[in-house]
């Protein structure tokens, strides 16, 4: 089981911070890069395919040196034609190797997909190395329990616990996440920290989760990248962010690296298939059949270079690129249609 790394962002996704983490991560995956945006966290409202569409303009942009292929997954709401069980449009989740939730509201998008299909596949691919980045609400879902955050400060309910996510506890840690946490938009009248509910209200709700929980507090602009294999947690960003353990608070700078024991005791789990269901394992396995089967963009890339090359009557490098795309494990057959690859 290879665990792919996870990012939190306290906010701005889309921001000059937010872009240097999708970067750094995107670095690091070797190509193709397929990145997939999840509807769900904004499911709810009228314009959910434009919010999630922003942000896969912006990856577009901001990652064009990686040559990405972005997705929208249209998974909204249970229950409907666009429902996170719809195996159809969650078709390009099976080989995403950059996984994106962000901005909605973090009651509904735990709700639409606990138990879901696309959370299964969610999860199974992080166990197979993909990268899973969150921001905004879906910070707060993934974790163990959710801070209602809209029912309390917007509708005026009073404080309050959810049931998050629990991505975490497939690994036997008890971790819950706050975005927006040194927020200040109300100013000197109004504490809208925590998330806009304030120090108050959230001392309040940390008094009634479970005292083994353990919270991140992620500061606007900033976020954290966890790296499984490392055992390490790097801070990004401009800001901090803060580890919350019952009455003590651990603050890391941006630049700051603590190690991935201070968020609990990670066990990795002994079968890679543990707790998902055995479909997901098949969806995903056909996918790659139909994968290793198709030339990877490298050495479509170096085809393309070598037919330019045959154009000019450079032979000497037509033969050089045939024999890089041959490294790759393809073999370049000439005819009178032009150039194939036939896999070894």
């Amino acid at each position: 089981m290879t665990l792919g790394r996870i990012a939190f962002l306290g906010s701005g996704e889309t921001s000059l911070a937010g872009g240097r983490i999708f970067e750094a991560l995107a670095r690091l995956i070797p190509d193709p890069l397929h990145v997939s945006v999840l509807e769900t966290p904004a499911g709810f409202e009228l314009n959910a395919s434009i919010v999630a569409s922003r942000v896969g303009d912006f990856l577009k942009t901001r990652l064009q040196n990686y040559k990405p292929t972005i997705d929208i997954i249209p998974a909204r709401k249970k229950g409907t034609e666009f429902s996170p069980d719809n195996p159809e449009i969650l078709k390009p989740l099976l080989r995403a190797n950059i996984i994106f939730m962000g901005p909605g509201s973090p009651t509904y998008l735990a709700r639409q997909l606990h138990g879901t299909l696309a959370w299964d596949i969610i999860r199974a691919r992080h166990r197979l190395g993909a990268t899973l980045i969150f921001a905004s609400a879906a910070t707060i879902s993934v974790g163990a329990w959710v801070l209602p955050v809209y029912e309390i400060y917007k509708v005026g309910d009073d404080v309050h616990v959810k049931e998050g996510l629990n991505f975490f506890s497939d690994f036997g840690l008890n971790l819950s996440f706050v975005p927006h946490w040194n927020n200040a938009e109300g100013g000197t009248d109004l504490d809208t920290s925590r998330c806009f509910v304030g120090r108050e209200r959230f001392d309040q709700w940390r008094k009634l989760l479970p005292p083994e929980n353990i919270l991140v507090g992620l500061d606007e602009h900033s976020g954290i990248i966890m790296d499984f294999e490392k055992g390490t947690c790097d801070v990004h960003g401009v800001s901090s962010v803060s580890v919350v353990k019952n009455a003590s608070m651990k603050i890391y700078p941006a630049g700051a690296q603590c190690s991935l024991a201070e968020l609990g005791s990670f066990k990795m789990s002994e079968s890679l298939e543990d707790g998902i269901r055995p479909e997901v394992w098949k969806m995903i396995n056909s996918v790659a059949k139909v994968d290793d089967n198709q030339p990877p963009a490298e050495a479509l890339e170096l085809l393309e270079q070598r037919k330019e090359a045959r154009a000019r009557k450079d032979f000497a490098e037509s033969d050089r690129l045939r024999d890089l795309i041959t490294a790759l494990g393809w073999v370049v057959q000439d005819g009178k249609e032009g150039q194939k690859l036939i896999k070894q």
